[in-house]
């Protein structure tokens, strides 16, 4: 299969990559010369346009808003009309359930299969191969794209578009939500006298121990904000599961709150900084 490549960024580059290392047949569109450099020397194509995109078996994206994927594939000018009937969107962007429904009932509009294949985890961990994929489409398309899937990540069928889009914003709900209660929980902690460093390795021994406390409470202390996943970033991710979780009828009080802080912290001006920034948010 002829696979075409848009948004070779942060997480698409270690994805596209991946899939010239399976020696698959790739062409990717980059503005950055550096990154169109790094592809031609490992063996794919690199386009002139995003037009030139439309001319493959399955078409990847992964961008960063659900409105640069709309702007890439719809409309006369986007690439569903260029794009051949039988081939194949499939699409690794943190979308909402809505718009991912909208982008497969445009592209079975013009006979085009539709899969969502939502990545997780870090750059790093799908430089290795090893981010999780959740997948969703119609049998068909996810049964064509599987084995190609199993060669860059670990992709898990979920069945239903819906629920691949579901399964990184409800993570991403959970996780940035527990950063925040780390972040107050040690503001607290100083505000009792202790040692930010001993708190922490106590908190670690009981039941409120978790990943994000593990990881992110000591940069908080170390003041260590280096941009691993920003504010700005977070905050788009919770502002789709929150809007995801009112469309289908529930109200995510708790969650709503770290939105807040999220968008406080953009407002405060570290937006482009670590989640972990909130430690700052929560000076008294």
């Amino acid at each position: 299969m002829r696979f075409s490549f848009l948004g070779v960024g942060n997480m698409g580059f270690p994805l596209a990559m991946n899939l010239v290392k399976a020696g698959e047949d790739v062409r990717i569109y980059s503005r950055r010369a550096d990154c169109a450099g790094a592809f031609s020397r490992a063996g794919a194509r690199v386009a002139g346009t995003v037009a030139d995109l439309a001319d493959c078996d399955v078409l990847c994206t992964c961008l960063p808003l659900p409105r640069h994927v709309e702007e890439a594939v719809l409309g006369e000018q986007g690439l569903y009309a260029a794009m051949s009937p039988g081939a194949v969107h499939l699409e690794f962007s943190t979308l909402d359930p809505a718009t991912a429904r909208s982008l497969a009932a445009a592209a079975a509009a013009r006979g085009i299969g539709y899969v969502q294949a939502t990545v997780s985890k870090t750059p790093e961990v799908a430089a290795r191969g090893e981010a999780p994929l959740f997948v969703g489409g119609t049998p068909d398309d996810v049964k064509r794209l599987m084995p190609v899937l199993e060669k860059i990540g670990k992709p898990q069928d979920l069945k239903s578009v819906d629920a691949a889009c579901a399964v990184k914003l409800i993570s991403n709900l959970i996780g940035m939500s527990n950063v925040a209660l780390v972040a107050e929980g040690l503001r607290i902690g100083q505000l009792a006298g202790m040692d930010g460093r001993r708190l922490l390795d106590l908190l670690l021994d009981t039941g409120c121990a978790s990943f994000q406390m593990q990881t992110r409470g000591p940069w908080m202390l170390e003041e260590d904000f280096t941009a691993r996943f920003s504010i700005d970033i977070a905050a788009k991710d919770l502002r789709l599961g929150c809007t995801m979780a009112r469309d289908w009828g529930y109200t995510p009080r708790l969650m709503t709150q770290t939105l807040e802080y999220l968008r406080q912290g953009h407002a405060e001006g570290i937006g482009d900084e670590d989640v972990c920034a909130l430690f700052k948010v929560t000076r008294p």
